[in-house]
């Protein structure tokens, strides 16, 4: 194994569809508050601010252009060479895309690293269940066999998806889509007067689904004056086009533009009361398998969340019994919890208090995590033999 001779860590070669992604920045950010040497091999889309870590850049590409996509692989395994790649312990590869060009950069380098795939939503492409589906899964088959092991961030993943489609072919271990290191302390007290007007709802991140904005917006329409709906972060111009008109159009609802991560989270989750975590963009598939940032995030601020039962993260929430979690049909069960925070927001306050009672590591990734995962990585890949593990492993950072 080669390590780096100057601290005796280990070398990771990160291969990204986006060095501008928030979750991107995050993982490398992990990866080196554990002590490992990390270089990217990284696409990323228009007008992104070059990255502030070690990167070498595969070329533009675009949101849902698919073909586009495809075609940038033989490319991007053709510029991913040089020395950085060839003194690599092991090679992360996020999303499937990203997988097909490290193993083409690892064949034509002749190296025999050990991949990762890192796995965080499940494509709508391999969740297809037509030919087109059966086309990529059987891709995401012969690519799992060449690695030495599988992180997803759910595990749903494991027993909707991965168990189903490819069992016998992967060694998995969970990693949670949980916090690098506190972005801020803990608030310790109110940080908002629960009784005063208006309840506000949050709705941060990657704003996709078109269910969730509807619902929503219909909230603000049956209360205003006495409900806002304050939503951040990135709309998905491919899936809600009039994004913008939807909200210009109504009162209570606004949005507050992109936000600085971590930096800018104490100020968007103290501004609400509670939080969305509901997602619908791929209903029953991924959107009701994933566990989303905003779980971790607001969790750390004490703003409970409010989401589908029957999800994994409806799951989630009430497996940790700090937020509100509702039964279809949602468009009368949400009006009916609104209705009832709005006669008597007690229950927030309760939530709230039980969310900072919680250990910091259900929202922060423990220190080591990361570390123990390649290392256990580097291992197995020396004589990888797929396990299909049925659940996954998660490593525990070493003591103090």
């Amino acid at each position: 194994m080669r390590r780096d001779s100057s601290s005796g860590t280990y070398r990771i070669a990160y291969f990204a569809h986006d060095w501008g992604d928030a979750a991107i920045k995050r993982r490398v950010a992990g990866f080196q508050r554990d002590g490992l040497n990390v270089a990217g091999f990284a696409m990323h889309r228009a007008n992104d601010a070059q990255p502030d870590w070690v990167v070498t850049d595969l070329g533009q590409t675009h949101d849902n252009k698919y073909l586009h996509r495809a075609l940038s692989i033989p490319r991007g395994a053709k510029l991913a060479q040089g020395h950085v790649l060839e003194q690599a312990d092991l090679i992360v590869a996020r999303n499937l895309d990203m997988l097909l060009v490290a193993l083409q950069s690892r064949r034509r380098a002749g190296l025999k690293t050990p991949v990762v795939y890192e796995c965080l939503d499940i494509h709508r492409l391999v969740a297809r269940d037509d030919a087109i589906g059966t086309v990529f899964r059987t891709l995401e088959r012969q690519a799992l066999r060449k690695c030495a092991g599988l992180w997803v961030s759910s595990p749903s993943f494991l027993s909707e998806y991965f168990e189903i489609q490819h069992p016998g072919d992967y060694n998995a271990d969970l990693l949670e889509n949980r916090l690098q290191d506190a972005p801020a302390p803990r608030p310790s007290k109110e940080h908002r007067d629960r009784t005063s007007s208006p309840l506000r709802i949050g709705w941060f991140g990657n704003l996709r689904c078109v269910r969730s904005l509807s619902l929503l917006r219909q909230i603000a329409a049956d209360h205003q004056g006495a409900v806002e709906i304050v939503l951040r972060g990135y709309p998905a111009d491919a899936e809600i086009p009039d994004f913008h008109e939807i909200v210009a159009a109504q009162p209570g609802l606004s949005f507050g533009g992109r936000y600085q991560y971590p930096d800018d989270l104490g100020a968007i989750y103290h501004s609400v009361d509670v939080v969305w975590a509901g997602d619908f963009m791929d209903a029953g598939k991924n959107s009701d398998w994933l566990l989303p940032n905003r779980l971790y995030e607001g969790g750390w601020f004490g703003c409970p969340p409010i989401a589908p039962a029957s999800s994994q993260t409806g799951k989630w929430i009430a497996g940790h019994g700090c937020g509100f979690t509702l039964d279809e049909p949602l468009d009368q069960t949400l009006p009916a919890l609104i209705s009832s925070l709005l006669d008597d927001p007690a229950p927030i306050s309760k939530l709230r208090e039980g969310l900072l009672a919680l250990p910091d590591d259900v929202f922060i990734e423990p220190a080591g995590l990361l570390a123990n995962l390649v290392q256990d990585a580097v291992g197995t890949g020396l004589s990888h033999r797929p396990g299909g593990k049925t659940a996954p492993r998660v490593s525990i950072a070493p003591s103090a």
